[in-house]
């Protein structure tokens, strides 16, 4: 009988990458986008003014906060090394506001790196066709105390002025919620 559960748990345990990498590779790549149209260019979308609309629901799709935003975007430095500031200020349903300063890099590979004050080490992003998939932990304060979640946030360009954005929420892998956001540059 010890012998048939060490030889269960050996295959076990050599199944279980090959399951975690099945399971890795289940969602959407960035690269999956790539011949979408039209094609997104972080830097001229985000340069101005752009105004946000958005969403947060919890897991079961339930709304708990509207909110809308107002985004002052700016980028210097040499072509392909920019550096953006995309200073966003949200006033929420409820009354309140709330302001996150993103500062933007472009690096020599295409890909961005962010930080902002509520984001825990740096956000990396990636932009393919039509298509911005950004990762990041913010800050996020609940109840008197400080809790990090980490987001998994997918821009989609439409046209030229309308950018739709979603973004998953969650702790320890598990889902917390969704933000679902329309962009409009003005």
């Amino acid at each position: 009988m010890n012998r048939f559960l060490l030889k269960g748990a050996a295959t076990l345990a050599l199944c279980l990458p090959l399951l975690a990498g099945i399971a890795g590779c289940a969602g959407p790549q960035i690269s999956d986008y790539a011949a979408e149209k039209p094609v997104l260019d972080m830097r001229q979308y985000f340069k101005g003014t752009v105004d946000a609309y958005g969403v947060f629901t919890d897991r079961s799709g339930k709304v708990v906060k509207r909110f809308t935003v107002v985004m002052t975007c700016t980028w210097q430095g040499p072509p392909g090394a920019e550096t953006g500031v995309l200073d966003e200020i949200f006033t929420y349903s409820d009354g309140s506001t709330d302001r996150r300063i993103w500062t933007l890099k472009r690096t020599p590979d295409g890909k961005y790196t962010g930080t902002a004050a509520d984001v825990a080490g740096q956000a990396l992003g990636e932009e393919k066709g039509n298509t911005f998939r950004w990762g990041y932990t913010l800050k996020l304060p609940v109840d008197g105390r400080v809790i990090e979640v980490q987001f998994d946030d997918w821009m989609y360009l439409m046209t030229d002025k309308v950018m739709l954005n979603k973004a998953v929420m969650s702790k320890f892998g598990f889902k917390l919620g969704e933000v679902t956001l329309s962009f409009v540059k003005r």
